[in-house]
């Protein structure tokens, strides 16, 4: 059984180079299925890869309106219409007694959906990522600078990518296979 190609792994010594052929394979080569690795942060890196805007603060948003809006929406439920108990003739329907616990749920559901919509969207959890393989990737986290072209790009063709990717000047160019 033969394993399917995941992608293309060129290695790079420097940052600048990685961020000069995320530049060049996005401009040149017409890329959009890249990955870029580096052991710290690159300063216009997330502009070179060209990072669209991100869904988390809408799904934050109808996280806390969902949850703060059903929570409220309990407790009147459950002190008007459901079971009123007249306390001394006070009101069944007291809001700021509400307020509190709508506020916490509100926060409370945000910051679950928060966390869910970051997991999702980066793929995680994942517990064997294809690139774990490669013998050079080790080096991501200390002092090498990656960059992925996936097999599933539309530009991606394996010859014509392998000689873009060699065009960069890169330390290695190396197969990614899926397993």
């Amino acid at each position: 059984m033969t394993a399917r190609l995941y992608g293309l792994l060129a290695e790079f010594a420097e940052a600048e180079q990685l961020r000069a052929a995320v530049l060049r394979a996005r401009e040149e080569g017409g890329y959009v299925a890249i990955e870029a690795y580096s052991p710290f942060p690159i300063e216009g890196m997330d502009a070179a890869m060209g990072q669209r805007r991100t869904w988390l603060p809408f799904w934050m948003l109808v996280g806390a309106i969902g949850g703060g809006s059903f929570t409220y929406w309990l407790e009147w439920f459950s002190a008007v219409a459901n079971y009123p108990i007249n306390v001394g003739g006070r009101p069944t329907f007291s809001w700021p007694a509400f307020i509190p616990p709508a506020v916490e749920m509100t926060i409370l559901w945000a910051v679950l959906l928060g966390v869910a919509a970051v997991l999702l969207g980066s793929w995680l959890p994942r517990v064997h990522h294809p690139l774990f393989a490669s013998r050079a990737f080790e080096r991501a986290s200390s002092d090498r600078f990656f960059l992925l072209v996936r097999s599933y790009d539309p530009n991606f063709d394996a010859q014509g990518t392998q000689a873009f990717l060699e065009s960069l000047s890169p330390l290695s160019v190396t197969e990614v296979a899926e397993e």
